[in-house]
């Protein structure tokens, strides 16, 4: 069981209001996945709201792509090692970039609340910064998936049956 994981949250944008409940939302998510990975300890985390052109910019510095993206994560850690933050003690696990503008229009598009876009981006990008990846293989990105999917059901936030799938991801 996690100790605790601290989450360091900022709104760095004015494009979108972040909803009321969506910081407690993130927290949860957080603690959710570290829970089923079995971490132990303290951990940190920071997550950043950002508009589609903040994203953009972070997009094409860090991995040469010039278009927005929902959501980037920069993990600290390398194969369950991570640094500790002096001060706390704390496992720092890295940073979360999210697009709130993105996360608005993705949630429309799929049919479904900005909760449950939030809550997604959040899990898939909690996961990682614990090292998963689903650029390697399909089998990666499968269990990524599925990971994604136990932790949102446990989270009340599953997949209702307006939630498609495009066929090329």
């Amino acid at each position: 069981m996690m100790d605790s994981v601290k989450v360091y949250i900022t709104n760095r944008q004015k494009d979108v209001k972040i909803p009321t409940g969506t910081r407690l939302l993130i927290r949860r998510c957080c603690h959710a996945v570290l829970d089923m990975e079995g971490m132990t300890g303290v951990a940190e985390v920071s997550v950043s709201f950002l508009n589609n052109k903040q994203i953009r910019e972070l997009n094409l510095e860090y991995r040469n792509i010039d278009k927005e993206t929902d959501v980037l994560s920069f993990p600290m850690g390398e194969n369950g090692v991570y640094d500790t933050n002096q001060e706390t003690g704390a496992k720092v696990l890295g940073d979360i970039a999210i697009s709130v503008e993105k996360a608005t229009e993705q949630a429309e598009i799929y049919g479904h609340s900005f909760s449950r876009e939030i809550g997604f981006l959040t899990v898939h990008s909690m996961l990682h910064l614990l090292g998963y990846d689903h650029e390697v293989s399909g089998i990666e990105a499968m269990k990524m998936r599925e990971k994604e999917e136990e932790v949102l059901a446990k989270l009340g936030l599953q997949r209702d049956s307006s939630y498609v799938l495009e066929s090329n991801e």
